[in-house]
């Protein structure tokens, strides 16, 4: 289940969904809410997103949905 950004928790592995001219997508890779923004969890590198919803990062979910990166709206 998708809860709304203003939500999301620091310093937690985060799948974050995001709009743009396609649609709705959920990022491939999970992110960490920071004081600085968003960093991606594995390199620690900052990301320039503006997600809109988040949710737990599931690595098993995620492997499984290689073909449909985003079910689901947010």
């Amino acid at each position: 289940m998708w809860n709304p950004i203003l939500s999301a928790p620091y310093g937690r592995g985060l799948e974050l969904a995001v709009f743009d001219e396609e649609g709705a997508h959920a990022l491939v890779f999970p992110c960490i809410k920071s004081r600085e923004g968003w960093k991606n969890a594995a390199t620690g590198v900052r990301v320039d997103i503006h997600p809109t919803h988040w949710r737990e990062w599931e690595d098993e979910k995620v492997q499984a949905r290689a073909g449909n990166p985003f079910e689901g709206s947010p």
